[in-house]
């Protein structure tokens, strides 16, 4: 048993275990009044901050709009049901994969909203996103107005966003230009990144997207920062991506669910590619058109006059009461 006798605790000794204290009380206060993760804030109408109490709905019974967040209104009456915002950001762009609505933020944050229960289900930091929304940095970027920015950001916002609508399993394709992003919509789980090669960089502006894959065109610069070649590469979630030259500025059109038109400008004929198959089109009369893995929609009319080449049954002619005379002149091959 110790002899020391008894510490007598004065008003000096007293102090540090008081800073110490109010040090606690102060960072418990601090913890208890923590803004929600990530600034989110789900309200009902008329309500700064208050959970929703509204009935579950579905995707199909409300109007989705963004600005200042995503805000939700009745389709019936036009009345607000909740609003989902963050503080200090501002929501730029929407769009749906599946029946989840995915939303980007000016401040690089891309987030995705069950409409139905109205709840915020994952949060995903895109890098260089940010800076690419605002063009900060960029020539004439000090002459710009404000209605100007917010316009350029909003414009950026939407191309930086491509939703995949495939059958089951929607996923989301995020690009700047010197990253893209590939995340499953289920949990925004992050599936592929890739960056461009060295001296090349992607144009947002001129990527689209089917239900199969996102298409991502680049272009490469020389050191005195002149476009001299391009590319394309091609994005899938269930399987691998592919590649292909192009020019600079070679434009995208989507035609359907699966196809793409690519012209590579005057001289190079414009090609189809199937982005369910990953493979382009073969043309007609080409060697390769009987061995094609895809074909051109409709097929290729034989030559002597007989079915399409392909394979694929000819149309049926079109049912008419026309005299014989009157009736369409058979097309020349």
């Amino acid at each position: 048993m110790s002899r020391k006798p008894l510490r007598v605790l004065t008003p000096r000794s007293i102090l540090p275990a008081l800073a110490v204290m109010l040090v606690l009380a102060a960072g418990a206060a601090a913890h208890a009044n923590k803004p929600v993760p990530f600034g989110d804030r789900v309200a009902g109408p008329g309500a700064e901050a208050t959970p929703v109490n509204s009935e579950s709905l579905s995707a199909a019974d409300l109007d989705l709009r963004v600005g200042p967040g995503l805000e939700a209104f009745h389709k019936q009456t036009g009345e607000q049901a909740w609003s989902y915002r963050r503080e200090g950001a501002e929501a730029l762009y929407l769009a749906m994969a599946g029946d989840n609505a995915i939303v980007v933020w000016d401040d690089g944050l891309v987030t995705s909203v069950r409409p139905g229960d109205h709840e915020v289900r994952w949060h995903r930091a895109v890098p260089g996103l940010a800076d690419w929304l605002r063009g900060d940095g960029e020539p004439g970027a000090d002459k710009r107005t404000d209605a100007q920015r917010k316009q350029l950001a909003k414009q950026r916002a939407a191309a930086a966003l491509h939703t995949v609508q495939r059958d089951g399993s929607p996923w989301l394709a995020l690009v700047t230009p010197n990253l893209t992003m590939g995340l499953r919509d289920a949990d925004g789980d992050l599936r592929y990144n890739d960056k461009p090669a060295n001296g090349c960089a992607y144009d947002p502006l001129r990527a689209v997207h089917t239900d199969y894959a996102v298409l991502i065109p680049r272009t490469c610069t020389n050191g005195g920062g002149q476009a001299v070649s391009g590319g394309l590469t091609g994005y899938r979630l269930d399987s691998n991506g592919w590649s292909m030259s192009t020019g600079p500025a070679a434009t995208l059109k989507v035609l359907d669910r699966s196809r793409v038109e690519i012209t590579d400008g005057p001289i190079v004929p414009a090609k189809v590619f199937d982005t369910k198959a990953a493979a382009p089109e073969t043309a007609c009369g080409t060697l390769d058109a009987p061995f094609a893995a895809v074909r051109p929609q409709g097929g290729c009319v034989d030559p002597s006059g007989g079915p399409a080449a392909t394979g694929a049954p000819a149309p049926a002619p079109a049912a008419t009461d026309a005299p014989a005379g009157d009736q369409p002149a058979a097309p020349q091959p």
